[in-house]
């Protein structure tokens, strides 16, 4: 296993590579020069002073060739350097490290939500099939998906104010404690929560048809026992893919959480380092974003034998 996580880890390298060149050739040829548009968004004629803006751009390394930028980049980035903000001047990795703990904790707070009310859902409805308990639970499941995040966000919102006419929106961040919290983990549960309530409840209906389940039943083993010892590991399996991918999915797309309910989170940076075109933010940003993409992916391969004894064998022979 040990080998198998050291092979994928070295893997990571070229992956990584390819996506900041692509990240980083778009923004050298596609957007503009930043520092041109920084200042033409500025009030006065300061837009205006060719030379003060050739300066800044000599002083910002962006008067150089595509190669030699993207190297610099690269070999700074292996001193763990990953510049400063070009309209700010701030160290770029001291946004992240404030930012990204934000978007993470809500993520895993999220996908922990998702999977202690969406699994045993699923279930439920998969054991009580063709029923009105189903019925309600997958007409539950189609309505919260059909509400994305940025409308849930703003109509919540708006019933909050309507209902508490006192101003105790739950606007801002103070931890995972705060009972603010509360509602930005519930509007972005609704999606996921009704992806896998539908998926477990497939895995459920497809494994209580198996000789083991029949057997089991058969010796006259309880309902309850069955599902938990016998249904649930299987089922498992693909529910923590899903849930793998929905992590990538929450942490990289709360964008308009985060700006509805004022998150400091890297949703909202994001948004203002596109706004500014501040390409060393952005290219920060994608590098997490890629990070956390083969991180899940590491963490369900390596979940998998954990929860399905048969694929140890073939995680060893990886």
């Amino acid at each position: 296993m040990l080998r198998y996580v050291a092979t994928r880890f070295l893997l990571w390298i070229p992956s990584v590579i390819l996506v900041m060149l692509g990240v980083y050739a778009l923004a050298f040829y596609g957007a503009g020069d930043p520092i041109k548009l920084i200042f033409l968004r500025a009030p006065g004629d300061v837009a205006y002073d060719p030379a003060r803006i050739e300066a800044i751009r000599v002083a910002a390394g962006l008067d150089r060739s595509f190669a030699e930028q993207f190297g610099a980049y690269l070999w700074n980035l292996l001193h763990f350097n990953l510049g400063n903000s070009l309209t700010s001047g701030r160290s770029v990795w001291a946004m992240i490290k404030a930012a990204a703990p934000v978007s993470l904790q809500l993520g895993l707070a999220a996908v922990v939500l998702t999977a202690v009310v969406a699994v045993p859902l699923g279930m439920v409805a998969a054991l009580n099939q063709n029923t009105r308990t189903d019925y309600a639970i997958l007409g539950g499941a189609l309505l919260l998906w059909a509400i994305p995040p940025y409308v849930a966000g703003p109509l919540l919102m708006v019933g909050l104010i309507m209902v508490l006419p006192d101003g105790r929106i739950p606007y801002g961040w103070g931890g995972l404690a705060d009972v603010r919290v509360l509602l930005p983990l519930i509007v972005l549960s609704f999606q996921p929560i009704a992806l896998i309530v539908r998926q477990t409840r497939a895995a459920v209906i497809e494994v209580l048809s198996e000789d083991f389940v029949r057997t089991a039943r058969a010796k006259g083993v309880p309902d309850l026992v069955v599902a938990l010892r016998h249904v649930l590991r299987p089922v498992l399996t693909p529910v923590v893919t899903q849930l793998g991918l929905i992590m990538i999915t929450i942490v990289n797309g709360a964008i308009f959480v985060e700006l509805v309910f004022g998150l400091p989170g890297l949703g909202r940076l994001t948004v203002k380092a596109l706004t500014d075109n501040d390409y060393p933010v952005i290219l920060a940003i994608t590098l997490i974003g890629s990070f956390l993409v083969m991180l899940s992916n590491l963490l369900v391969d390596v979940a998998y034998p954990l929860l399905d004894p048969r694929a140890a064998d073939g995680s060893r022979g990886r």
